[in-house]
């Protein structure tokens, strides 16, 4: 029998392949993952659900709930409870996790409990966003990943996208609604009977938002236009409805023509998406129907009408030029359990990803697509379009990660 050394092993890591043996070196970090409440009054989503927390709960991680934290999704502290998650009363014991997974952009008071290298996954909201709590942030020296500039392998973005579907189709649902006489509108049917003319409705951005609410509003029987300034996006909405619409680009005179004919006009135009704001002019505005509906889905970006005025929940609407204004910033929180849901779905496997990693430092490096999500590093800015807009300087994240 040939003689071997007497350390030679027989073991499964001997008949692994190097670049396999590096992988499975590689310590899996156990996460303790805290989701407060919504201080928002109107927010009502819950970024995981109880099935997200049961699924990190059986891969050895520890979900710290506020309690209450999911009573705007219709989720109960028992629900949780029964699914792993630890519940407690006091806010300020949240923020002791290594990762803060929450909806809306933190408080200042929220600020004042952060650690260093704490990592916060919440929603930016740039365009009410405050100098003073990001430099709070800075000097927290905190991660901080924002839902709007996460990318999936496929170079999109998955909270946007998902959110914009939920937002789509609401916003037909809404529109109906407000053009009932229940809701002191004109009295009219979207989609009209035999005999009658059905509603038409201008969609502004051929996004997924726009897509979806085609889709909607088709499905009722309105008649849709649709104006993008791309015209491969236009494209890509008629093949993925698989019916012709009327669709153009965003001409002025082509554009004012058709709002005065409307009696609903969706904006869904998104800066991440175009690069560049758009906005309707009061001008235009004005010349629209009495009695139609403007829906603005552009709001947590500043809005793509000039008449456009934030409001919420409880007092959505308001009339100006005698025509309706819907202006809600977060619509996707009025079906917040199926909102909630979506978010869970993209969350869950994130924080897998972070804790299959070692953390979220080395997933940086090995997913682009969450490191396009990451605004803050260290406590040192990242994003330059944060910067450009608050005068703050900013680094290259690829850089600073060279240099950690």
């Amino acid at each position: 029998m040939e003689n071997r050394p007497s350390h030679y092993s027989f073991g499964s890591a001997s008949l692994l392949p190097k670049e396999e043996m590096l992988e499975t070196g590689r310590k899996e970090k156990k996460l303790v993952i805290g989701i407060p409440k919504e201080t928002s009054k109107f927010e009502n989503r819950i970024a995981l659900t109880p099935q997200g927390v049961e699924l990190l709960i059986q891969n050895g991680h520890a979900v710290l709930l506020e309690s209450g934290a999911g009573e705007g999704a219709n989720f109960s502290d028992h629900d949780f409870s029964e699914s792993g998650a630890t519940i407690v009363n006091n806010k300020k014991d949240v923020f002791e996790s290594d990762i803060i997974l929450k909806i809306s952009p933190l408080t200042l008071e929220e600020t004042d409990w952060l650690k260093p290298d704490q990592l916060i996954i919440s929603l930016l909201y740039l365009y009410n966003q405050s100098k003073e709590k990001l430099t709070k942030m800075f000097n927290k020296k905190v991660n901080a990943i924002a839902f709007e500039f996460l990318q999936d392998e496929n170079n999109c973005y998955p909270v946007i996208r998902s959110m914009s579907e939920i937002e789509g189709y609401a916003s037909i649902m809404i529109a109906a609604e407000f053009l009932s006489k229940a809701h002191n509108g004109k009295g009219v049917l979207l989609g009209g009977i035999t005999g009658i003319s059905p509603a038409e409705v201008v969609i502004l951005g051929a996004g997924t938002a726009g897509e979806f609410a085609a889709r909607a509003a088709i499905g009722l029987g309105a008649v849709v236009k649709v104006f993008d300034n791309s015209y491969r996006s236009l494209r890509e909405l008629e093949l993925n409805l698989g019916q012709r619409v009327f669709t153009s680009v965003l001409h002025p005179r082509t554009l004012t023509k058709a709002l005065k004919s409307a009696d609903v006009v969706l904006g869904s135009l998104r800066y991440l998406q175009t690069g560049h704001s758009f906005m309707v002019t009061e001008n235009q505005v004005a010349q629209m129907k009495k009695g139609s509906i403007i829906i603005d889905l552009s709001m947590d970006e500043g809005g793509c009408f000039e008449s456009s005025i934030c409001t919420d929940l409880e007092h959505p609407v308001f009339v100006k030029h005698d025509v309706i204004h819907y202006c809600v910033p977060n619509v996707a929180s009025r079906v917040s359990r199926t909102a909630s849901i979506a978010l869970s779905n993209i969350f869950a496997p994130i924080m897998l990803q972070i804790a299959e990693a070692g953390g979220v430092h080395q997933l940086i490096k090995d997913n682009y697509g969450i490191s396009q999500g990451i605004y803050i590093y260290r406590g040192i800015l990242t994003n330059n379009h944060i910067g450009k807009k608050f005068n703050i300087p900013s680094k290259d994240l690829g850089l600073l990660m060279a240099a950690f």
